[in-house]
């Protein structure tokens, strides 16, 4: 098995990348940040501060992030918490007009080959 090689962790200021959440721990490498790579076909890169209105429009659209899995440690989803979103399901959320804040300094420089800095700075 190959480690997947980590892109430079560098966000969407140009700055060094920060911690998006570690309660629940994020990120496509469940290191509490957005980091990403070539493996990284969601491209988890968006650090976005969960909504009601956005946990239920992912619901519905199959996505169900706020129900507790136990079996994977996973606790679910509540308003407030801080995730890695895939960058085409947040430019998706924007176009519907649900998207979530955004967290600028933590989401990935990667996220940028989908959402256009201006959106994402509209929810900054």
């Amino acid at each position: 098995m190959t480690i997947p090689v980590q892109d430079d962790p560098v966000n969407v200021l140009g700055e060094a990348l920060i911690t998006c959440g570690m309660d629940p721990v994020t990120g496509y490498f469940r290191d509490g940040h957005c980091n990403t790579c070539a493996e990284d076909f969601g491209s988890h890169t968006v650090c976005v501060v969960m909504t009601n209105e956005f946990l239920a429009y992912s619901k519905y659209l199959g996505n169900d992030l706020s129900t507790p899995q136990p079996e994977f440690g996973f606790r679910g989803l509540k308003s407030g918490d801080t995730w890695c979103l895939c960058a085409s399901r947040f430019l998706q959320a924007h176009d519907e007009g649900v998207a979530p804040r955004v967290f600028l300094a933590a989401t990935h420089m990667r996220a940028l080959d989908v959402v256009p800095l201006n959106v994402l700075k509209q929810y900054g």
